[in-house]
């Protein structure tokens, strides 16, 4: 499957507002909320995933068409990582291993900063990794 390369971007910027917000403010519950919306991109697709939805019917219909589609699969891996980072840290916050917490929602957050702001995708990365060991 191909995608606008526009919309992990955007999911990236809301990612790095919602992560920002879990630091500032402690709440293992949204950032259980944000391990839902990883989840959902990495397991159901992309297509499934809120921040896509949001981007593909308030966003895309405002742009021009993107001068090259990608490949789904590198975005959809990063947000399985996203996924084990925000899940670690959940468990953190709700544990009291707040150290945990912090840790991993830090880690997301500079993935998901890099993404927004410099069009640096360090899941997809991973991915382009993986499947070149593999084929070794």
């Amino acid at each position: 499957m191909q995608i606008d390369p526009r919309g992990p971007r955007f999911a990236a910027a809301l990612t790095t507002l919602v992560l920002s917000a879990v630091l500032i403010t402690g709440s293992g519950a949204l950032l259980a909320a944000q391990t839902v919306v990883f989840a959902l991109g990495a397991f159901g697709g992309l297509r499934y995933s809120p921040y896509g939805w949001l981007y593909r019917v308030a966003v895309r219909p405002r742009l021009p068409a993107p001068g090259e589609l990608e490949d789904a699969r590198p975005p959809r891996f990063a947000q399985g990582v996203g996924a084990v980072f925000g899940l670690l840290g959940t468990v953190g916050h709700l544990t009291g291993a707040h150290w945990l917490g912090l840790a991993a929602t830090a880690l997301a957050l500079a993935a998901a900063f890099l993404n927004a702001a410099f069009d640096y995708c360090l899941g997809c990365e991973m991915y382009l990794l993986v499947r070149r060991v593999r084929s070794a």
